[in-house]
Formats: C-alpha cells, structure tokens, sequence
C-alpha cells in the first residue's frame, strides 16, 4: 500500500473520530511501510490531531521522516480531496475506454478474403508470429500489431489462440493483451470462437482438483474478465463460465480459504465491472466530501448484485476461519507457556508449528483486511482479551495449595528491599541508564546447561581448571596495583574493609553510591567482585546485602554481576563434581548467595532451577542440605513467581518422593521438611465437621436437604411425625432445625412453612416453640445488628411472613414486627444517632420489604388493611428519616436500590397510595393521624352506652355452635367476604398468585354481623385500658411529677436506713435444752402442786449470753398471754383449712356438671380438618383456612 493510501486512514480516523474499526485498518496499513511496523508505531487516539502525541517512533532518520510525512498529510484535508478527485479522473478514464474498446469490438468491420489474400501467409512468418504471442509482454504489443497486418493469420488463428490462453502473462501485462485480441477480433471473424473454446478447455475447474498453478489462475481470471467487458466474448455465451469459476473457487474453499489471492485479484481489477465494487477509503472520501464516484455499468445491477452477494459470502466465512485460527494460536500459545514453565525450552518441533501458524494467520489477517476494503465491509474485531487471559493463565493455574502467586515477598519491607534502589540518575545526571541490564533468561536452556555440565565431567583436569580461573584474575589484579595510585588503594582498602560493616539497607546503599562516586575503575571493579566472592563462609547474613550492592550498580557496571555469577556458577559445578563430604559452609554460602542473586534478577531464574535439579538428581549427604538452603533461600520467590510456579512445584514433589523412599537420617528428614513447608506452607484455618448423634443428622438431612425436593414432601412430613416427640432433647432439637430457616435456601422457606403447618395437626406444642424461637431471633437480630447476620435476618423475617401465611401466627404478631423494625431503638432526632439503628443502618427498611412482600398481600379487606394503611405512614416517616439525614451528600448519595425497593414495594400493596415527598410531610401526617387517635381515645362514654353495659351471653347447642365454631375459625385480618370500600383499587382476588381464601358458610348474615362486631370489639381491646383516661391539664401534670418525686425520694432514705425486723419470740438454742437438767437442791426439794409455765430467761453480761430458767404461774398477765396468741394461731389455721376443703369440694362440683354437660351436648367436630384430604403444598401463597382451620397456640 502507498503512503498516499495510509494518509487517507489518518484523515479518515480525524474526521469521522471514531471510525468504527478504523483504527484496525490503520495498524495494518503501516506495517506495509517501509521502515515501520505495528511495534514500532503505538496509535492511542483516533484523531489526526493527537496521533504525533500517541506516536513513538525509533530512532532512525528514515521513520521519523515517514512520521512527519504522516503529520503533514493528516492535517490538510487538500490531500484528501486530491487523492479522491484523482481515483475519480482514473475510474471515469478507465469505464469510458473500456466503452470504446466494447463499441470498437461490437461493431468491427473486417478486411474480406481478398484483401487477407493479398498478405503474406507463408509457414515461416506465421510461425515466427506465432512463437512470439506465446512469449507475450506488454513491450510487444506495437511489434506485434504491427506484424498482424502484414500477415495473413487466417489458417492459424486457432494457434495464435492457443498461445494466447497459454501464455504466462504479469498483472501489467493484460490490458496489452486485450488490446491485441481486440485487434485480432476486429481482423478476423473466427478469432473470438476459438479463443472462447480455448478459455473454457482451461478454465473448467473440477470439484476434487487442486488448481495446479494458483498464480496463473489469478491472472487468467482478470484476462478473461476484461475479455468479456471490452466485448471481446459475448455476454450469454462468456459469462457462465466465468460465474462458475467464481462459484467453485467461492463454495469449495470456505474452510481452509487458498484461493483468497486469487478472489482478491478478481474484486480488485474486475470487481467495480461485474460486482459494482468502491473501495472502503474511496468511499468513505466520497461521503465525506459529496463528489461521487463514477460507476461501471458493463452487467446490469441485478447480475452485479448476485456477484456480490456470492464475494460477501466468501468473506463472512473468511472472518469465521480468522476467529477459529486466532484461538488455535492463542491455545497453541498457552501450552508454549506452560511448557517454558515445567521444562524451561520448547522442542524444535514445536517451534516450527509456531512458526508455521503465525504465518497462517498472518496471511488470513491481511487477506481479510483486504477483502474489507475491497468490499466495503466493517474488519472483525479480534478478541483482544484471549492475549490477557493467556498471559495470566498460567499465573492463576493449578495453585491447589492457594498459593497467591501475584504476591511474592512476605511483607512491603521485604519487597522494597529487593526491589527499590536508590535513583542513580541523581548522582549521575548526565548518565542514561540502559533498558534492559537483566541477563536474557531465553538464551540459556537446560539442554545447554546439560551439555556444559557433561562436558565439564568428562575433562579429566577440570578441577585444575576451574582453579586457573580465579587465579588468572587475581593475577591481573595484582599486575594492575603495581601501577595504580597509591592514594585510591588506600581508599579502596578502607572502603572493602569497612564493607562487612554494611548490615542493613541504608548502610550498604550509601556504600553503593560511594563506590560508584569514587572507586568506578575497572581494577576496583574487578577487586570489589573478588571481595564480595571471597565473603567469609560463616557470614551468612551479607549475602543479601551483597547482592543489593551489586543491583545497585548494575544498570552502570553490568559486569560486576555478570563476573560474580560466573564465578559462583563455576563453584557450584565445583563442589557438585568433587562429591566430597566437606567444605559444606563453603557449599551453604555458594548455593545461598546464588538464591539472593535470583531474588535481585542477578542470576537467570533458569539457571538457578536447574541448581536444584542437579542437587536433587544426586540428591544424598551435602547435596541434601545445599537444596534445603536453596529453598529456603530463594525458594518462596520461585514458587510464587509465575514463570517458575510450575517447575517448582514438581521439583517439590520430587524432593518430598525422595524422602519417602529413602532412608534418611532423622536430621535431613526434618530439614527437608522445614524447606518444604517454608517454600509451601499449608493452611493454617481447617474446616472442622461438627459431631452430631446420628438421629440429629438424620433430622438435618430430611429437613435441609430431602425437603427441597417436591416429591419428597409427603415423605418427609411423615418422617417427621415418626420421630420421637416425647424424648426432650430430640424434640428440642427438631423443633431448633424447623426454627432456623436461614439453614435452607431462600426460595425454600415456604417448603419449611408448609411442613411445620402440616405437622402442627399432629404435634400441637411444635408450632408455638417454633414461633416463638422465629420471633425471638428477629428480636435479637434488631437488638445485636451484626452485619454478618443480614442474611440470616432476611430468612427468618422472610420465614415468618410464610407462618403468617399458613395460619400459625396472627395478625397482630406481623404488625408488632412490623412497628419493632421501625421503632426498636430509633430516636428520629438526626443529632442524636442510636446505637442500635445508625443512620447507615438501611438493612431494616429491607427487612420491611420482605415482610411486606411475603404476606403483605393479604391484608386488603376489613380492619387488617385499615392497620396496614396506618403503617405505611409510619414506614414512610422511618424511611424519610434515614433519607434525610445530613451524610447523605452529593458525593455519599443515599442507595437508589434502597429507594426503588421502598418505592416498589408499597406501589405494589396499594397502587393508588400517594407517597409522600419529605420528611416533614412524613412528621406532618403522623402527627395527624396521632391527632386523630388521640380524640378518639379521649372521647367520653355516652350515657346510653354507659347504662347499656354488656349483653347477656345467649347460649347455643347443635348446629348454631358447630356453624359459629366455623366462622370464628378465620381471623379478622384474613376475611375476604366483606368487599373493599374502594372498588376502584386492585383487590387480592384479582391477583394471579392469590388463591381463593372465601369461606361459605352456612349462617345467617346476622350471624356474620355479629362475628364481625366481635372482632371489632377485640382490636379494640388494646386501647381499652386508656379509653376512659382524660387528658390531663397542665396542672396536674405538674403535680404528679412532683408527686412521683418525692415518693422517689422518700424510698431511697428509707433504702439506706438498717431496719432490723422485729421478732416476736425467740426459740430456746438447743444445747440449753439439752443442759436442762435439774440440780440437787431442786431434786430435794418437794414437788409444788401449782400449774407453773416454764420459760428461758437470756441475760448478757458483755459480749457473752447466759440462760436462767424462770418459772411463771398460769394465772400470771404473762402467761395468759401467751396462752391466748397461741388460740389465735391454732383458730387460723383451721379457718383456712376449712376454706380449702370447700373450695376443692366446688370445684370437683364444677368438674361433675361439665362432664355431665358434655355428655349431653354433641360433640364440636373441626369440618375442614374432616374435609382435608392428603396435602399437597400449592403454588404461589397457601389458602392456610382450606388446610389447617382454626389454629391457636398457647403463649
């Protein structure tokens, strides 16, 4: 492609900006450049202004001046103008001189026989003229015409034919040829006849034969089609021919596409004659500037439009096998990748396959890009990301360890030790420093590395050597300090000894600089790296500051690591060929200093691998601990870092094989191990599997797992009333699993409700435990607010809406949940934020939603919706509180999915609901509708009412309790017969997913009436207790307060005084009692005949306590009291003896008559629960009255 081309993409891609794949069209273009390629030109922008900012051009004279040329071109829009109007003087030139050539041919006059008789038709001219058509070029066409009308051809027109058709023409050679068969043809009259048999022995294409010569081909096809538009060959007899030429080089090459030069040809020089063909860029010019471009109209639209669509077919399989060859590329890619990473190199074979690919689709890629614009079609767009995703595939693959390979130092410290370095270009400014210092890991492979290493092991004086090399260099060293500055030796020696100082990172950097400033000679270089090979073998601990030295100079002074990677390289090889069981710190050091080298990408990653394949090949005695100290050198970076991860591995594995099979000694087992796990270690967090008793298990799995399964519903229900219920702990324990449904899926709570709604017929208490556990964790939930706890509230609110729904909870347990979520711990004061709810705390808004969501469709008829309505204003005032609030600016904005599921949720329930707009509207109508309240509760009894009081209980038997028992075994909040007092408002009835929850009963509507006061009556039950309380004034507020606090006050004075309590007789301690025992004297004395009361009498005589007896007379005021307390007692006690025996006796009174009563009366049978056949679980929300009844559990 011409330059002048490529300036037409840029002006292209700046005036139309972004030009839909042009940017594709221009990185292919430049390849054809000269002197440029795809790498060396990085196009960011598709603007003509911005490519010299995007554009980074090599440094050569010849790009930058083609760089310029572009800039040039892509700023005036003259070029192209001058470039289309050009393209539209050459086609309107073209199509006018092909009209004239077929008008010349449609009406030629030929010479007749006499005047051909007159030439010259000897043998030898003819023949002579002959041989020179078949050797036909361009150069000789005026010769030949020339020749042709002094001869007379007549008798062998049908060789001249033949060597035309034969003849090995170039692509510039054509229109010359057509000029000369337009010549034969006007001559003579048979000429077109032969030629035509001619074109069409060589031109049938057969289905199974491969086109033996491509090339010719090629410029056959263009041959004859210009034979066919000049008029050479008539239309009805040349153009099936060449339709099926075009069709069997289409079809039959849809897959591997080796006739697409051939095509290309064809749409280039003949595609603008039988296909009506504008190049894209022409085209695009063309629109742009509004001149059109002339149109050849040698076949009529109808047969160019069949053309096309047979090209476009061609190319659209075209872009599938590009898209199909760029995967196998990126695959075959892939396992190059993986295969550098095990083994280190790729066999030739394989390089010859990847060789023999990139230049397959090389060639599909600028066949297609040509075909684009050639046919005016968008280029595929190649998927850029596959080259990513390869290139971290390997990065991310088979880590089973999880080991994170991205990450591969320990901490920041480590990383920033080994890999930021002081900035030498601020000590050296005029310095630049090189691209690329790091030694080429693809020129060294382990099939070198092998061949070294055997060709070191059959030298039999290898040892003596490798001992000449360090000598040779100390040598040279020494030479050269003959002849140095005393001075800089001096200061040399003071800086190498004072370098086993440099124990940490500023230390060693400020060594480097100075090293750098004051000793970079050659012959200090060449010392300074005898020094740092000659460390001290116990000083273990410089190694990695040594080796930051060296990264430190070795963007200026490559050598330094290039000499002491050599040296240690050869050392290594040392001790490996000597096998001696000595010198191992000397080994330690070696194989330990080649680890630090790698970690500073000193030392080929390659070549360090292969250190630990040699040591594990031999992998005995020393060679042991060399490969642990390796590992636990370098060995974390190899296993994390992506180009080793792989080879690492296996060498790991291969390590830990060899340990198992051989006997080692205890001391190499353990150290074999710590490198391991150093290098890999395991995971320190391990699931554990909570034991539980097999019966536990088997309740966890029918109700988490055989539940979710819909035909093993009836199977589970019965499992479940198998169990035995009467064993404390397994009931606890199954009533615990049907509590906790954030166990099971979400979509299968409903499950879980349906079956504790079916097991609750069979085991009563289960259902009230499980409500009570459901509400007591909602609870807990609000109180804790634990964000990892967010899914488990969702279950267990969403859990609760579904037992509402099949009748195990009642209405006005849903709405205190519902005033709990929005009420619990919320101050609504925006300057005093709660602890329990902040204002980021959105999640109870959710929960809200999902509640509403689950069961909130029922409450549309009676008192229930008329709750519900009151509700949502509370809800909407809790929801323009969090929205109001100050942290939500411009920058922080409040969640719109919070919003929209507000919004949603409320839009669904009530549909013609105005929702308000502000927090203040929120506050305003709660504040009315509290107005409203409280002039309801406020509001004094009638006199009527008053003196009316309640009705008597009419008592009922038979057939009206069994009817009344009916109909109060639906809830207020769920009767649906009454209908809505909007009708205009969608009702539930109406919904496809409600099921039919009407009840027909059998009773009067007075009857209904009544159970519908009843109810009334109940609701109202809350606000009973404050119905006659009036409001009080001002006054007497202020007196109760008052009030209040001093009886406050009062109680704490009397908590802080002692009172003891007084005792109205002591008892006599026991050891008196016992000591009771009469003394001589009273023994001696003779009995007194006198009624006499006993008593103790205690005295104190300082701390300690003495005892008398004292002997009173009946008829004393002392004893007589006594006497007469103790009556009062005994009487008591008799009188509530008696009290008790009568009332057990009326109550075994009251127990008779009911059982009489009930023997009388007829049994009260639950008809629905007679009626309900076996239970299926229904879709969509459960009609709880047509399955359960009435149900109700005592709290």
């Amino acid at each position: 492609m011409t330059d002048d081309k490529f300036n037409l993409r840029v002006h292209e891609m700046d005036e139309n900006g972004e030009g839909n794949g042009n940017s594709t069209i221009l990185e292919e273009n430049i390849n054809t450049l000269p002197g440029l390629s795809k790498e060396s030109l990085n196009i960011n922008t598709t603007t003509g202004k911005e490519i010299a900012e995007d554009l980074e051009v090599s440094t050569t004279y010849a790009e930058t001046a083609v760089l310029d040329k572009i800039i040039d071109d892509s700023d005036s829009d003259s070029t192209e103008e001058k470039v289309l109007l050009n393209y539209v003087k050459e086609a309107e030139l073209r199509i006018s001189s092909k009209m004239e050539l077929r008008l010349k041919n449609q009406t030629a006059q030929r010479p007749d026989e006499t005047t051909l008789g007159k030439l010259d038709s000897s043998l030898k001219k003819n023949t002579a003229y002959v041989r020179k058509v078949r050797n036909f070029t361009a150069t000789q066409l005026d010769s030949l015409i020339k020749d042709m009308t002094s001869l007379n051809l007549s008798k062998y027109i049908s060789e001249v034919a033949v060597a035309l058709v034969d003849t090995k023409l170039k692509l510039t050679d054509v229109p010359a040829a057509v000029s000369l068969c337009s010549e034969l043809h006007c001559t003579y009259h048979e000429f077109s006849k032969v030629l035509l048999e001619h074109w069409v022995k060589t031109l049938t294409l057969k289905k199974d034969e491969k086109i033996a010569n491509p090339s010719k081909l090629r410029v056959d096809l263009r041959f004859y089609g210009d034979l066919v538009t000049t008029g050479i060959f008539p239309y009805k007899e040349a153009l099936p021919l060449l339709g099926n030429v075009l069709t069997m080089l289409t079809t039959l090459d849809k897959e591997e596409h080796n006739n697409i030069n051939i095509i290309l040809s064809f749409c280039k020089h003949c595609g603008e004659d039988y296909a009506g063909l504008v190049p894209r860029t022409i085209r695009l010019l063309s629109d742009k500037y509004g001149i059109p471009v002339p149109r050849s109209t040698a076949l009529p639209p109808e047969k160019q439009k069949n053309v096309r669509g047979l090209l476009k077919d061609y190319y659209t399989s075209l872009c599938k096998h590009l898209h199909k060859e760029y995967g196998e590329v990126q695959a075959f890619e892939r396992q190059n990748r993986r295969i550098l990473q095990t083994k280190g190199e790729l066999s030739t074979e394989r390089k010859e396959k990847g060789e023999v690919l990139a230049a397959s689709l090389q060639r599909l890629t600028n066949g297609t890009n040509s075909f684009a614009e050639a046919l005016d079609e968008t280029l595929p767009t190649v998927p850029e990301d596959h080259i990513n995703r390869s290139q971290d595939t390997i990065a991310n693959s088979e880590t089973e360890e999880g080991t994170a390979t991205s990450n591969l130092w320990e901490d920041e410290e480590t990383q920033r030790f080994y890999q930021d370095f002081p900035n030498i270009q601020e000590f050296l400014p005029n310095f630049k420093i090189p691209k690329e210092s790091t030694p080429h890991e693809t020129s060294m492979t382990e099939e070198k590395l092998d061949e070294d290493l055997k060709e070191d092991e059959l030298e039999e004086e290898s040892t003596k050597d490798y001992e000449s090399i360090p000598t040779t260099e100390v040598e040279d060293i020494d030479d050269t300090e003959n002849n140095s500055n005393i001075s800089s030796k001096i200061l040399l020696d003071a800086f190498l000894s004072h370098l086993p100082n440099c124990v940490n990172r500023e230390m060693i950097d400020n060594a480097a600089i100075e090293f750098l400033m004051n000793h970079n000679t050659k012959h200090h270089r060449k010392k300074l790296v005898k020094i740092l090979f000659g460390v001290p073998r116990t000083r273990l601990d410089l190694l990695p500051f040594y080796s930051r030295l060296v990264a430190i100079l070795n963007p200026i002074m490559p050598e330094l690591s290039q000499d002491l990677s050599y040296l240690l390289k050869y050392d290594f090889k040392y001790h490996i060929r000597k096998k001696d069981q000595i010198n191992i710190e000397s080994k330690i050091k070696v194989i330990r200093f080649i680890g630090e080298l790698v970690k500073f990408n000193l030392y080929s990653k390659i070549e360090g691998l292969y250190c630990l394949k040699v040591l594990l090949h031999d992998f005995t005695h020393h060679h042991i601990e060399m490969a642990c100290n390796f590992l636990e050198s370098c060995g974390r970076y190899f296993f994390r870092n992506p180009d080793t991860h792989q080879r690492t591995k296996i060498y790991l594995e291969q390590m830990m094989r060899k340990k198992a099979v051989m006997a080692l000694d205890s001391r190499y087992v353990t150290m074999i191990e710590n490198a391991f796990y150093h290098v890999n270690p395991p995971e320190t967090s391990l699931l554990k599997i909570k034991e539980r008793p097999p019966l536990y298990q088997f309740i966890r799995h029918i109700l988490y797992q055989d539940l979710m399964q819909h035909e093993k519903e009836d199977q589970v229900l019965n499992q479940m009333r198998a169990l035995p219920w009467d064993e404390p702990l397994v009931s606890a324990y199954a009533i615990k699993c049907l509590t906790n449904a954030f166990n099971v899926k979400y979509y299968h709570i409903k499950t879980l409700a349906n079956l504790l709604a079916g097991l609750v017929d069979h085991q009563e208490f289960v259902g009230a435990q499980v409500v009570d556990g459901v509400l007591e964790d909602i609870r807990l939930g609000i109180e804790i607010n634990l964000l990892k706890m967010n899914q488990r509230r969702v279950a267990m609110v969403k859990y609760l809406g579904e037992l509402y729904n099949y009748r195990m909870v009642e209405s006005s347990d849903i709405f205190k949940v519902f005033y709990s979520l929005i009420s619990l711990g919320v101050t609504f004061e925006h300057d005093s934020p709660s602890f329990i709810d902040p204002p980021d705390n959105l999640f109870r808004i959710r929960l809200v939603c999902v509640l509403l969501e689950t069961c909130g469709q029922f409450f549309t008829h009676g008192l229930s919706k008329v709750r519900l309505d009151y509700f949502f204003v509370y809800f909407q005032n809790y929801y323009w509180f969090k929205f109001s609030h100050p942290m939500w600016t411009q920058d922080n904005q409040f969640p719109i999915s919070i919003h929209y599921l507000f919004r949603d949720t409320i839009s669904a329930l009530r549909p013609n609901i105005t929702l308000m707009t502000s927090f203040e509207e929120s506050k305003a109508a709660v504040y009315d509708l509290q107005v409203k309240f409280m002039a309801k509760i406020g509001k004094p009894m009638s006199i009527q009412d008053q003196e009316e009081g309640l009705e008597t209980i009419m008592e009922i038997h038979g057939e009206e309790l069994t009817e009344d028992w009916e109909l109060l075994s639906s809830e207020e909040d769920h009767d649906l017969n009454s209908p809505s007092p909007d009708p205009s408002k969608s009702t539930l009835s109406s919904s496809p997913n409600f099921m039919e929850r009407e009840r027909h009963h059998s009773s009067k509507s007075g009857s209904t009436k009544e159970w519908t006061d009843d109810n009334e009556i109940e609701d109202s039950d809350e606000i009973s207790d404050v119905q006659n309380e009036k409001p009080l004034s001002q006054d007497d507020e202020d007196f109760q307060n008052a009030f209040e606090k001093m009886v406050s006050d009062n109680i704490q004075e009397r908590m802080k005084e002692n009172v003891k309590p007084q005792l109205a007789d002591i008892s006599v301690p026991i050891h008196i009692k016992n000591n009771n025992k009469k003394t001589y004297e009273q023994l001696m004395e003779p009995d007194q005949n006198e009624p006499v009361v006993n008593f103790t009498l205690m005295l104190r005589k300082g701390n300690k306590q003495q005892y008398k007896n004292l002997t009173v007379p009946t008829d004393s005021e002392l004893a007589q009291n006594l006497r007469s307390q103790e009556e009062a007692e005994r009487m008591e006690k008799e009188k509530v003896k008696q009290l008790t025996l009568d009332i057990n006796e009326r109550l075994e009174e009251e127990d008779y008559q009911d059982t009489l009563a009930q023997i009388q009366r007829p049994a009260i049978v639950n008809l629905n629960r007679e009626r309900r056949s076996k239970y299926h679980h229904p879709k969509g929300a459960p009609d709880a009255d047509l399955i359960f009844g009435r149900k109700k559990f005592p709290r």
